[in-house]
């Protein structure tokens, strides 16, 4: 792609999610969990699943062993059912790579944690809500996670 079509893509990109935060809170998520599970199937979801399996199940376990890295932090605010989790910066390549600026597009972050938490925890009602992000003007991305 030449410069030109670069940013018309990103021109068409922006559109498109100007049109999104038009949507109700619920219906944002469906353009979004697509890209959020083929962003993370591969690598995020086996690794978390790997941490998973190892403690046995236990999300209380695993957050206190693995909770906090250079790419990602997990608190437990209520043993085994709430937590608030995130990243310590964005780390979203369609952010980095300048295609979007929009704050609705952390709606993706959101879905790919509810999407691994799901895949984690089939028989539990997730809940995950956006408390903070990058694109909204924070340092970091927070999510409220509800396990039920």
């Amino acid at each position: 792609m030449n410069k030109e079509e670069i940013e018309q893509a990103k021109h068409y990109y922006q559109i498109l999610e100007e049109n999104i935060t038009e949507l109700s809170v619920e219906e944002q998520g469906k353009p979004y969990r697509p890209c959020a599970i083929d962003c993370v199937k591969d690598f995020v979801y086996k690794e978390l699943k790997r941490q998973f399996d190892e403690c046995e199940g236990d999300l209380d376990l695993q957050y206190t062993k693995y909770g906090r890295s250079e790419y990602f932090f997990a608190d437990i605010i209520e043993k085994g059912r709430v937590y608030e989790m995130g990243y310590p910066r964005c780390l979203c390549p369609t952010v980095i790579s300048g295609f979007t600026k929009a704050p609705v597009h952390c709606e993706c972050s959101r879905q790919s944690i509810l999407y691994v938490l799901q895949k984690l925890l089939p028989d539990k009602e997730i809940e995950v809500e956006t408390i903070e992000t990058v694109l909204s003007g924070s340092e970091k991305c927070r999510f409220r996670v509800t396990v039920q």
